[in-house]
């Protein structure tokens, strides 16, 4: 295993251990609003800063883009840095606060701006997501494979809308044909988790909307190593700049494109 993936794996499980403690006791947590439905608590801050810790000890020279502090360390000028590590420390939130078990660590090194290294971490039931460019995908050191479904109404699909509660005019009647079309499709709170379950073949595909970098960094490369694809709602591999991922099996993937389509035209 790389030296890095080793200590992005460590500063997952120091963060982890953070989380794990602060959720035996939800009642003590401090929680302030970022926006509508976007909370964040002390233990992101406290993960997130055990986790630069952990990286910048290891490596001083390195930059990092953290979804609680933003961008800093030495900048690449008028180039990409070098070594830019990508941070979510508690993607599910709103999930963690109210005690429901689905949130998780997201570290991801951006090297030039691909991503070479990934881990994403489940502390609630220590599972381990990993992914090193062109090594493979793993789950607790088990090789990780998107699904073998190829019929769009027997796949099971993830979803992630701007909006918590419903989803947008534009959006609606994409989410819409998604439901008609599959077995169903499962809103659980993480885009992390749910793009790691499509890794490891616990769901079949996914669709988000509104994402952030932090969101798909790591992710995107356990996808794309587990031998799924991945793109934006058009097909396109504009994705990590417009926050818009679809994410799946191939066989899937491409009935997924087609739906999306046919409900941009109706």
């Amino acid at each position: 295993m790389h030296p890095m993936l080793n200590t992005a794996i460590k500063a997952a499980r120091r963060a982890g251990t953070i989380i794990n403690r602060a959720s035996i006791d939800l009642d003590r947590i401090q929680v302030s609003r970022k926006g509508p439905s976007d909370y964040v608590t002390e233990v992101d801050r406290a993960a997130e800063e055990a986790i630069i810790d952990v990286l910048r000890t290891a490596y001083p020279d390195h930059s990092f883009l953290a979804e609680e502090s933003g961008q800093h360390g030495p900048s690449g000028g008028d180039e990409l840095p070098a070594h830019e590590w990508v941070i979510d420390p508690l993607d599910g939130t709103t999930n963690f606060i109210h005690g429901f078990p689905t949130y998780a660590i997201s570290i991801a090194l951006r090297q030039r701006g691909q991503v070479t290294h990934s881990v994403i971490f489940d502390p609630s039931r220590n599972e381990m997501f990993t992914a090193s460019r062109g090594g493979g995908a793993f789950l607790n050191d088990r090789r990780m494979r998107v699904s073998t479904q190829t019929r769009f109404h027997d796949s099971l699909l993830g979803a992630r809308w701007p909006s918590s509660k419903l989803p947008d005019e534009l959006a609606a009647p994409r989410f819409a044909e998604l439901v008609r079309g599959s077995a169903g499709v499962r809103r659980s709170g993480s885009a992390v988790l749910d793009l790691a379950y499509v890794a490891v073949g616990r769901l079949d595909g996914y669709c988000g909307l509104g994402l952030k970098p932090w969101d798909l960094a790591a992710a995107s490369l356990m996808v794309l190593e587990a031998g799924g694809l991945i793109a934006d709602l058009e097909g396109e591999q504009t994705w990590m700049e417009s926050g818009n991922v679809l994410a799946a099996t191939p066989k899937i993937f491409t009935q997924m494109l087609a739906h999306l389509n046919a409900a941009g035209t109706k």
